[in-house]
């Protein structure tokens, strides 16, 4: 069996536009959870800087998760991120070693 598969990713939005990122990203979290092989999708902003949104996911497999960026309903951000964020989009990849709690 394959073991899960992690993702964090980091977005910076720009602050004149971090209305509007919040809407797009927030957007992703219902339609993320409903795909096969999503085991969570959690969607958090940093307290200390409203512009720094992060998630943190969990795949059954990295298959599934390169199926999920293929995804029509992530299509709205990819065309804007150059407006809309201060930085490029920092994603770091795991492989979860411990059992899935719950």
């Amino acid at each position: 069996m394959t073991a899960p598969y992690t993702v964090i990713g980091t977005v910076v939005a720009r602050p004149e536009t971090r209305e509007e990122l919040q809407r797009i990203l927030s957007g992703f979290v219902e339609p993320t959870r409903a795909e096969d092989g999503c085991i969570n999708y959690v969607f958090h902003v940093d307290p200390a800087d409203p512009c720094v949104f992060m998630f943190y996911e969990n795949w059954h497999s990295k298959d599934d998760l390169d199926r999920h960026l293929a995804m029509p309903h992530l299509k709205p951000l990819f065309g804007r991120l150059d407006r809309l964020l201060a930085s490029p989009v920092e994603i770091r990849n795991y492989v979860m070693l411990s059992q899935i709690a719950g």
